[in-house]
């Protein structure tokens, strides 16, 4: 890790942080950071925030939308531009000491952060800018701007009485820090736990790729033989070709109970701290539960619209899901299993039954998915799409030696963005995949600032043997976060808080799902997915394979995602405060979608952090709802062909470049021509 390479003192005059960054295009400079710089960055870069949000609150100048809503968009840049670095490294390559940081500085930001919307004079002049909004000559982009400060405010207690805003500084503050602990438990119990396999026997039935994992995680560890950890790409193919059932069952358990075990990582009382401080804080602000608060900024506008939408996919998928569970106890008593099927036998009797169905394993598409020709066919898809191009730079510092960076140009050779990209699991490293920036788009004083995009990953390393192979999976994941990026990169607003991802929650899905219909495309995958020995192209038939069982058990799949967002939608739509037992709540809250009998001691809440430290809360149903715009949208692309230039470009112009500048509903339509419905899913899916 490099950040630890180079000692400086904690002066300002010498912290890199408050620093102009002497860096290619002003990127962050890890080359010369260190853990001591940034308490005193952070310190530093609110009272110069502090006295930015002063001077604009204080002017004698009558309101207007230049000297108050545009002067706070691009009040607070260095803060933002630190939060940036430090917060994504925390997730990326953490320790016990940046944890420590992110616990320290959490106080500090929640307060800076009420003190704005607290401040009253502050909020006077933006109401009065947003009660003139009728007569002012705004773009599309700046009333959306005035809109979303003025509710930033108000939809923050701003409005609230002296003695509720201090109420509402203490549920913010405690709120930021419980979140921080959830994920700090959840890092902990994943990277705590490991099986160590010494018996070769234990290992039958898993792939070979599966087995150089474990061997080489074992060596990590300086250990003879193999582990298995609860990382993705040790715990999937572990659960889906593992035979000894045993063992099985000691991983998924495990895997279900993180957070959830008598220990200091616990996060039980944690999470229903936060959806009772949550409800509480939505009471302060009149709102009956806290989806109702959250809810009404977002396509669906209310919880009543998301239980219907869940329930109608309940309705269409459900008894599907239970007759695809039925063929598999089936199939596995036809294969001498005379047990009950639990959940960590389902997909080890799943992929069986794909098997033999199908004739086909996933696992055979590996050599052809070589990481390195992965990406160069992601960018190539975009070339055809949009005529970018890329080039790797290898002069700007990266907080770990895993990071490679891209410079992506435009069609007529301008500069769009840079691409950093981390994809390989490792300790410090929060599990799953995601995309995020070190600086998001704006234009100022006439130049646009370019996006500083990172996707961090979690794909099958590269061993002493191979190369990093990824599952189809592994790539469709690849594609869904190079989606978000396309959306952060191709921004072109004016305003930061617009720009690229920043839009409604159950709309920033649409960028990043729709690209993975690309992956069963065989027009697409000949232009990379190559055998990384032979070089030979992706036989059809293996395409076609995919194509084939790639709606196997999709009535399954969507059931088990209904689960986690009725789950979602239960703890957020509480109307008092949450006294049961944890575990129950969760269950009564799955019941409807259940499909397999209860397993004492388990737990997904405490591991969800999606909604109790990510910004999913009330909102995990945008994933349901996104494929139901990919879907719709796609359908364009197939008809018009799947390279089309003046579809790609009705796409960008319409969605990828606007971020949250306009409505979502109205951009989609603008693009597409119509709302959307839940047909083209379900017809997808092959569940109509």
């Amino acid at each position: 890790m490099i950040i630890l390479t180079l000692a400086t003192s904690n002066t300002e005059s010498s912290n890199p942080l408050l620093q102009p960054f002497d860096t290619p295009y002003e990127t962050p400079p890890f080359h010369l950071l260190r853990h001591e710089h940034y308490l005193p960055a952070f310190k530093a870069a609110i009272e110069e925030a502090r006295q930015e949000i002063d001077t604009i609150a204080r002017q004698e100048a009558d309101p207007d939308f230049q000297n108050t809503i545009e002067a706070l968009s691009y009040a607070g840049n260095r803060l933002e531009k630190i939060s940036g670095i430090f917060y994504n490294v925390n997730h990326a390559e953490t320790d016990e000491t940046m944890q420590q940081i992110a616990r320290d500085v959490s106080p500090l930001i929640t307060d800076y952060s009420n003190d704005i919307l607290f401040n009253e004079p502050l909020f006077e002049r933006v109401n009065k800018v947003y009660e003139s909004r009728e007569s002012l000559e705004l773009t599309p982009e700046q009333t959306m701007l005035l809109e979303k400060t003025w509710k930033s405010f108000a939809r923050n207690g701003a409005n609230l009485s002296g003695q509720k805003k201090e109420k509402m500084r203490e549920i913010s503050r405690e709120l930021s820090e419980l979140t921080l602990k959830f994920n700090d438990n959840l890092l902990a119990e994943t990277n705590g736990w490991f099986l160590h396999i010494t018996d070769e026997k234990d290992l039958a039935g898993l792939p070979e790729s599966a087995i150089d994992a474990a061997a080489e995680a074992a060596r990590g560890k300086k250990l003879e033989g193999w582990v298995i950890t609860l990382h993705a790409p040790s715990f999937v193919p572990f659960m889906r070709y593992a035979g000894n059932r045993a063992l099985r069952e000691k991983v998924y358990m495990a895997y279900t109970r993180k957070g959830y075990q008598e220990n200091e990582y616990n996060n039980t009382e944690i999470l229903t701290r936060i959806a009772n401080l949550r409800l509480e804080r939505a009471r302060l602000l009149g709102y009956t539960s806290y989806a109702d608060f959250k809810l009404e900024e977002t396509m669906a506008q209310s919880a009543g619209t998301v239980n219907d939408f869940l329930n109608q996919l309940a309705d269409a998928s459900l008894p599907m899901a239970r007759k695809e569970l039925t063929e598999v106890q089936q199939f596995a008593a036809s294969q001498g299993f005379d047990d009950e099927i639990k959940p960590w036998d389902w997909s080890y009797y799943a992929e069986k039954l794909r098997q033999d169905r199908y004739d086909f394993d996933e696992e055979l598409t590996r050599p052809y998915f070589q990481l390195e020709q992965v990406t160069e066919g992601i960018f190539e898809l975009t070339r055809r799409l949009w005529g970018f191009t890329y080039k790797k730079n290898t002069e700007i510092p990266v907080y770990h030696k895993d990071v490679v960076v891209y410079e992506m140009y435009d069609e007529d050779g301008s500069f769009l963005s840079l691409l950093y990209m981390d994809f390989f699991p490792r300790e410090g490293k929060s599990g799953g995949a995601w995309m995020t920036s070190f600086r998001d788009q704006y234009r100022k004083n006439r130049q646009d600032f370019r996006p500083q995009v990172s996707l961090v990953c979690n794909f099958s390393k590269p061993t002493d043997t191979r190369p990093s192979l990824l599952t189809f999976n592994e790539f469709s994941t690849f594609l869904h976060e190079f989606g978000h990026a396309l959306h952060g990169m191709m921004s072109q607003v004016t305003y930061g808080d617009l720009s690229g991802t920043n839009v409604y929650r159950d709309f920033v899905e649409l960028p990043s799902q729709i690209l993975e219909n690309w992956a069963v495309e065989k027009e697409f995958l000949d232009l990379f997915a190559r055998h990384y020995q032979t070089g030979e192209p992706m036989p059809r038939e293996m395409v076609e394979k995919i194509i084939e069982t790639k709606n196997f058990h999709a009535a399954y799949a969507t059931v088990r995602q209904l689960s986690f967002g009725l789950n979602d939608m239960a703890w957020h739509s509480i109307t008092e405060p949450v006294t049961m037992n944890a575990e129950e709540f969760e269950r009564e809250a799955m019941k409807p979608v259940q499909l397999f009998g209860w397993i004492d001691g388990t737990m997904m809440s405490t591991a969800f952090s999606h909604i109790f430290a990510g910004g999913y809360a009330a909102g995990y149903y945008g994933y349901k709802w996104a494929e139901v715009l990919d879907a719709d949208a796609y359908k364009l692309f197939k008809e018009n062909g799947i390279f089309d230039r003046n579809t790609a470009q009705s796409f960008r112009e319409n969605i990828l470049s606007k971020g949250g500048s306009e409505h979502p509903m109205e951009l989609y339509v603008r693009f597409r021509g119509s709302e959307p419905t839940v047909d083209a899913l379900l017809e997808r899916d092959g569940l109509k």
